[in-house]
């Protein structure tokens, strides 16, 4: 019998990812292992535990749940509070979920389905034998299918499925590792699949829909599949003629295809990586990871998967749907996002029917509804770290917890391309899944959904607007139009928060040097920039330096005709006579009318737009090669320079990217890699030397104005950096310099990171 005098009663908060991770059944059973009595609950702030025992043994309680909490959660609070001891306590119990106030606890992230779960559907002898919708506490949907906090069946899109006598048995279990997984079922109570074809036709349903599918896509057709946060076009990857069929159908004539393969040692017989990138593309959150092709591969990918890059993005099966399928086909597939170009993934039948009804053969389709659509995350590994490119399924919402400061309740609207939208409020940042470019009304109707899904989770009633500078952008338009429903509204400029969204990543608030490189963004001084190297702290920056402006003829139009931006450098540095004796064929294909007329304009000065963009100059550097004409999707002459740099072994030829006053000399630079171009005849290995050069070029000037200010950390960030061979340069050098960075952790450098960028300048003005 337990002495009184050693008695205690304590009530635990806790706060983080606690909730759809199997955070109740754990307390339980540490509960029972120490001999405590109490209870444990869910509520709209988290995990709520009383324990009443020996006060010991309740310390080793707490200890154990900091050191082992389930391996989906995560906690950012953990708050212990001594209370009166309760006489008529005498056994440990989970109780109902209560909703008290505004949530605060952190949605968690869709997770791949775990080894447990993808075993039984394998076991011939198991009830969730090939049921593609088998799941557990510790995988399956989360945000996805979420209606409401806290994350309860009813709170669900599983509302509509009940429970068979074994499944119930299961959920109502606390020593069931499905105790209370909310998307439980089984093939007699839970979601089915149905194929049809492609204007809605029935066909098949349940595993004859799986084993149709299977078939088809043998035959070479092309298929929408219904996954987690939506659908995928589907082909066989080992097939060029269907993938060639999916590219003239969805009007993607270059941008690299993802492929999803069965497993590990499938992946390395197509591509090269380290522990690193195995890790990554291993994980439960199975991310699309961009790695380096196997240049002796034994499996035959369509050339056409990744045409004229020396990468593939690959990710392994995540649900048990795709585990099925992968493992009858017996073949890699492609597995793209089942969009329009720009638009937002499809969430459903009906619109896959009517928006890509000419792309898709048939659709394979199950009554699970997506509550929240949510894209695949795709990532590189550089340096060893991460670096997430798109935020989505695995990683978001994405969830910071704020030490030490109470959050004013605002939402950061993000930029127009890659967006996302950032939410502040109690100790908490999240950021949104990835919305996309905001150039349709698809997407726009898909950025007003996200808004609408963050603030009824959460009962947000935001203070604070803040939004990108650029006038024309739809989030600015958005928060402009709602202002007068809040405290304030802030603008941040679009660089500069870039810088700020790694130093939040960091929780870092003093000074650091920034190198803000990208395509585009509204400047202070009207002009579009994207190569600021900036002093930058939580209360603005001063521009030390930045590419010297050229412009862009014709405006926008510039942006997707790269030897438009050519032709404006070239422009500044030689004569209409010297350009059109240049042995360069990209020169070749304008008349001189044409390049008297393009001179005309950019003399002018109508109709163009200066900018100091560093994506510019490497779209300007990859026509120069002739390694594109026109840029068929974003980041296309950073791939293609990379894998020119990539593949060759002869050194770099050296240039020199000069500095005067606050400017770098872009013409002159842009004059001698020209000059090397038309020096020689341009074979595969010059190209890389020179492409090499031109980045090496690009890291000098990064590292020379980083030592004039050694004393502060560094920040790289910018879509510019997505580009590994220039990344790993700068890092390089920057380390050999004894510089310190600070690393994006999960926050995209691109655009993607913009929004929290927003929120972090605007909680910090206090």
């Amino acid at each position: 019998m337990i002495n009184p005098i050693e008695q205690q009663r304590v009530r635990i908060l806790i706060n983080g990812i606690v909730q759809g991770v199997g955070f109740r059944p754990h307390v339980y059973r540490y509960a029972l292992e120490y001999q405590l009595t109490g209870t444990v609950l869910n509520d709209s702030q988290g995990v709520t535990i009383e324990l009443q025992g020996d006060k010991r043994q309740i310390q080793l309680f707490i200890n154990r749940l900091k050191e082992m909490p389930p391996p989906l959660a995560r906690i950012d609070k953990f708050e212990v509070i001594i209370v009166p001891i309760l006489s008529e306590n005498s056994i440990f119990e989970i109780i109902q979920s209560q909703q008290q106030s505004q949530a605060v606890v952190a949605v968690s992230a869709d997770k791949s389905s775990c080894e447990a779960c993808n075993q039984e559907i394998m076991d011939p002898a198991n009830r969730h034998y090939q049921y593609p919708f088998t799941n557990c506490t510790n995988c399956g949907p989360r945000y996805t299918l979420i209606q409401a906090l806290p994350y309860d069946r009813e709170n669900t899109s599983m509302a509509k499925f009940p429970m068979c006598e074994q499944c119930a048995e299961s959920y109502q279990n606390p020593l069931n590792r499905r105790y209370h997984a909310q998307p439980v079922s089984c093939p007699n109570c839970g979601p089915s699949l149905t194929l049809t074809t492609n204007q809605g036709r029935f066909i098949a349903k349940k595993q004859s829909a799986l084993d149709e599918c299977i078939h088809r896509l043998k035959l070479g057709q092309v298929l929408a599949i219904k996954g987690l946060g939506g659908f995928h076009l589907v082909c066989d990857a080992t097939n060029s003629s269907a993938v060639a069929a999916l590219r003239v159908r969805k009007h993607r004539p270059a941008k690299p295809l993802a492929i999803m393969v069965a497993n590990l040692e499938t992946a390395k017989q197509l591509v090269l990586g380290n522990d690193k990138e195995w890790e990554l593309l291993s994980s439960q959150a199975r991310p699309i990871t961009l790695m380096k092709k196997h240049p002796t591969s034994p499996l035959l990918i369509s050339e056409n998967v990744a045409p004229n890059i020396d990468k593939l993005g690959l990710f392994l099966p995540y649900t048990p749907l795709h585990h099925l399928l992968l493992k009858e086909l017996n073949r890699p597939i492609v597995a793209t996002s089942a969009n329009l170009s720009g638009e937002p993934i499809l969430t459903n039948s009906r619109k896959i029917q009517e928006k890509l009804g000419n792309v898709v053969d048939a659709i394979l389709d199950h009554d699970r509804e997506i509550l929240n659509a949510c894209d695949d995350s795709v990532v590189q590994v550089i340096d060893n770290e991460i670096q997430v490119m798109r935020l989505a399924r695995g990683y978001a919402p994405l969830s910071l917890p704020i030490k030490d400061k109470q959050v004013s309740t605002s939402i950061a609207v993000g930029t127009q391309q890659k967006n996302t939208i950032a939410f502040g409020f109690d100790h908490n940042i999240f950021i949104s899944p990835h919305i996309g470019d905001l150039n349709s009304i698809e997407t726009e109707d898909y950025f007003e959904t996200t808004l609408e899904t963050f603030k009824r989770l959460y009962e947000l009633k935001p203070s604070v607007l803040i939004h990108d500078k650029h006038p024309d952008y739809s989030p600015t338009r958005w928060a402009k139009d709602r202002s007068k429903n809040t405290d304030q509204l802030i603008p941040v400029q679009h660089h500069y928060a870039h810088v700020l969204s790694v130093m939040a990543a960091n929780q870092y608030t003093n000074s650091v040097m920034g190198f803000s490189f990208d395509g585009t963004g509204l400047g202070d001084d009207g002009n579009l920039w994207g190569s600021e190297a900036m002093i930058a702290d939580t209360k603005g920056f001063d521009t030390l330096c930045q590419l010297q402006p050229f412009k862009l003829i014709g405006g926008k139009a510039a942006i997707k005709d790269p030897r438009r931006v050519l032709l404006a450098l070239l422009f500044q540095c030689l004569s209409l006579d010297e350009i059109r004796k240049l042995n360069l064929p990209v020169i070749r294909q304008y008349s001189p009318q044409a390049i008297g007329d393009l001179h005309k304009i950019w003399e002018s000065d109508r109709n163009c737009i200066n900018t100091s963009s560093a994506g510019r100059l490497f779209d300007a550097v990859a026509c120069a090669l002739g390694l594109i004409e026109k840029s068929q999707f974003e980041g296309q002459a950073g791939m293609l320079l990379e894998t020119a740099a990539n593949n060759t072994n002869k050194q770099a030829i050296k240039f020199t990217l000069t500095k005067h006053n606050n400017q770098w000399h872009t013409a002159q630079f842009m004059y001698d890699i020209i000059a090397a171009i038309v020096a020689q005849p341009l074979t595969p290995e010059r190209t890389g030397q020179i492409s090499s050069g031109f980045m090496n070029a690009l890291a000098d000037s990064v590292s020379l104005v980083a030592s004039e200010h050694k004393s502060l950390p560094v920040v790289l960030c910018g879509g510019v950096f997505q580009n590994r061979y220039l990344h790993e340069v700068c890092l390089s050098k920057l380390k050999t310099a004894g510089h310190q960075i600070l690393s994006p952790g999960l926050v995209p450098i691109n655009d993607g990171g913009i929004s929290l960028g927003q929120v972090w300048y605007a909680i910090n003005q206090k």
